[in-house]
């Protein structure tokens, strides 16, 4: 209220009304209705995979654009793409911990994992929900998340890939931004109302709520506020994990997607096919990298482990002197016990240095998990397997019956997202970087498999890759049919890989578990004198994010990067044209540089400006999993779409720098113009209570 909002802050915490009834996670990020027939607006980005999976090289919406013409010519989305509706939250903390009580370590873990999963399946009795535990305070507080799981998701309207991307990765989390990183899709539901699979004869979803677009936009100073579902932040991590992630982290996992990168390029330069297979998994990569450098800069930047250390030091000092005062316990709560919390912290550390003796292996084992798709599969596999021979309540999370469907999903998709040569070179350039760690980090039958040589590698992954039959998508959804025990003896070449290997990262997996379940039952006491110390001094301590609904608010607010420079809030399709050099990044389509020309901007033109504005910047908090967040001005009414941050405040993840941080989002007007004079769309501007004025 204080900031400017003109409404109840009090209604935020609905649910069931706009604007937070409004607001879903969709895919990786997050979306907003804005209408009520289930019309769902999210970035271009977030819906990559679903435009990608209907893109072939002789029709290449990612680069052509899409726009249906009515909701029969709506285009089926990826298999895996979902849209949830969060319906609820409560908060089960002491179930869950009187499960874990007096436990340690792999049976601490289990208990939390056993309790959770209990809670789940309660939860998820009423069809068609998802739920979860989120662990809020890194084990000290938990919480039911009940969500509504939207499985058929529409592709409805997309623009050309020369505005959805406009500067790619030149311009990624630059500013001054060009880019109409929007998309709308369409969430169906079957003819009860009920979530169901594709079906033609499906219907439209009515959301609880859905926002209102503005007809005006943002200028400088207006108050604005955006929600949605970042991913996780790490502001309150120890000093000892800020230091290696500035040392070794962020350098490492920027120059092993570099490499990764070079060879989807490399692979999409020579056929066709693989560049439309692996375009979303190639921006995903390019993302990350970029980010992950950003983040390095950004951290050195704001000389965040000095300043952490120095933090963390102090509120030691505290804690050993004054952190056991009766005085300064927090009421209710007891007291803190400053040598158990010493000792406990302790213990953190412990863990964080035996999880450090193995980071480089970790991180290539689990780019070899997640970067391809057939080893991937056999993988999921085998792991489904072997889980389906255990009740329901026991099998591991992800493989559970109700992890089944969005397995069936993935493996359908696949075909979509796959060529063998490229995969095969991915696993190369893994393996090559695997071959180079110390021996006390290898693997027996990693060596074993996969040979100690770049041709004994490059040998056995063609005999793998010749002879599976992972490739076709019936044979992969058979295996979900099958017996466990049939899946686990299978001839085939990769999935017999893969049930060689499942040992070994079974025993991984374990010595994972262990040290996460330490963890687990150590770091409330860091958090709690944390909250303890920052109380004392009578300052606000605000949580980590955790991948649950979260609001920001704050102002349209330009920045000064370094001296002598000033970057306003808005900018403009002049901009567009400044930058258009007619070739990918830079190469604006003909239509909308006519458009532009023509200077026919309507009632999306900028009144003060007299021109059409494009993106502009707030100080909101986000991170990742925020794009897609629907920007609200004082009346709670849309007016922007948040994409991106800028590269000064990529590490915000880590440290928050009022100074330089800043959220990028698409004006709401942009998007107006582009659908009534550029690519028109008249009947979705209606649908969203924007009709064009004439």
């Amino acid at each position: 209220r204080a900031a400017g909002y003109a409404g109840d802050p009090a209604a935020l915490a609905d649910l069931g009304a706009a604007p937070l009834g409004a607001v879903v996670k969709a895919g990786g990020g997050t979306g907003s209705f804005v209408s009520a027939q289930g019309l769902l607006l999210t970035n271009h980005h977030v819906a990559y995979g679903v435009i990608q999976y209907n893109s072939k090289p002789e029709r290449n919406l990612l680069e052509q654009g899409f726009a249906a013409t009515d909701q029969a010519g709506e285009l089926r989305g990826s298999p895996d793409f979902r849209v949830l509706v969060t319906e609820g939250f409560d908060r089960v903390t002491d179930r869950v911990l009187a499960a874990a009580a007096g436990k340690k370590g792999l049976a601490y873990f289990d208990a939390v994992d056993a309790a959770s999963k209990a809670i789940v399946a309660e939860c998820e009795a009423q069809a068609g929900r998802r739920c979860s535990v989120a662990n809020m305070d890194y084990g000290a507080e938990f919480y039911r998340i009940r969500q509504l799981e939207l499985r058929d998701v529409r592709l409805v309207y997309a623009p050309p890939g020369a505005i959805g991307k406009y500067g790619d990765e030149i311009d990624n989390f630059m500013w001054p931004r060009h880019s109409g990183d929007f998309a709308l899709l369409r969430a169906y539901v079957g003819a009860d109302g009920q979530p169901a699979d594709y079906a033609e004869s499906n219907r439209p979803y009515a959301p609880p709520a859905h926002l209102t677009v503005s007809r005006t936009g943002p200028k400088d100073g207006d108050f604005a506020m955006l929600a949605g579902y970042p991913g996780i932040t790490h502001r309150h991590r120890l000093a000892s994990e800020f230091a290696e992630r500035i040392d070794w982290g962020l350098a490492a996992s920027s120059d092993t997607l570099d490499a990764l990168i070079a060879i989807i390029e490399r692979e999409g330069a020579r056929d066709a096919d693989a560049a439309v297979k692996y375009a979303s998994q190639l921006a995903s990569l390019k993302n990350g990298s970029k980010r992950f450098r950003g983040e390095l800069a950004g951290l050195l930047r704001s000389d965040a482990r000095r300043k952490r250390t120095e933090a963390e030091q102090a509120m030691l000092a505290w804690l050993r002197h004054e952190g056991s005062d009766q005085g300064r316990c927090a009421k209710g709560r007891g007291c803190l016990d400053s040598g158990e919390t010493l000792a406990r912290i302790a213990g953190i550390e412990a863990l964080l240095k035996q999880a450090s003796a193995t980071r480089e292996r970790d991180l290539v084992l689990n780019l070899m998990l997640t970067q391809t798709q057939l080893l991937r599969a056999a993988v999921t596999l085998q792991r489904l397997a072997l889980e389906r021979g255990k009740p329901d309540a026991q099998r591991e999370a992800g493989y559970q019956r109700r992890d089944e469907n969005l397995i069936e999903a993935q493996l359908r998709q696949v075909q979509r997202r796959y060529a063998a040569a490229t995969e095969q070179a991915l696993l190369l350039e893994l393996l090559r970087r695997y071959r180079a760690l110390p021996p006390a980090q290898h693997l027996a039958e990693f060596d074993a498999v996969f040979g100690s040589d770049e041709d004994t590698a490059k040998a056995a992954l063609a005999r793998v890759y010749g002879a599976t039959r992972l490739g076709d998508e019936a044979f992969r959804l058979a295996q979900l049919q099958a017996e466990p025990a049939a899946v686990h003896a299978d001839d085939d070449a990769l999935l017999a890989l893969a049930a060689r290997l499942q040992p070994t990262l079974l025993n991984l997996e374990q010595q994972r578990k262990q040290r996460d379940g330490e963890l687990l039952r150590l770091r409330p006491a860091y958090m709690a004198a944390l909250k303890s110390w920052y109380r004392d001094q009578q300052r606000p301590l605000f949580p980590d994010a955790n991948q649950t609904l979260r609001v920001s608010y704050g102002h349209v607010a330009g920045f000064s990067p370094r001296d002598g420079v000033v970057y306003a809030p808005v900018t403009t399709v002049a901009g567009i044209v400044e930058k258009n050099i007619g070739k990918s990044p830079f190469a604006a389509p003909a239509p909308l540089l006519a458009a532009i020309a023509g200077g026919d901007f309507g009632d999306t033109a900028d009144p003060a400006l007299g021109t059409q504005t494009v993106d502009f910047l707030t100080n909101l908090d986000t991170t990742g999993g925020n794009s897609g967040s629907p920007v609200l001005d004082a009346r709670g009414e849309l007016i922007g779409l948040n994409f991106d941050s800028n590269w000064e405040s990529v590490s915000a993840s880590w440290w928050f720098d009022p100074r330089y941080k800043r959220a990028v989002h698409v004006d709401l007007r942009y998007l107006r113009w582009l659908l009534d004079k550029v690519y028109p769309a008249h009947w979705l501007l209606a649908e969203m209570g924007v009709p064009p004025a004439r």
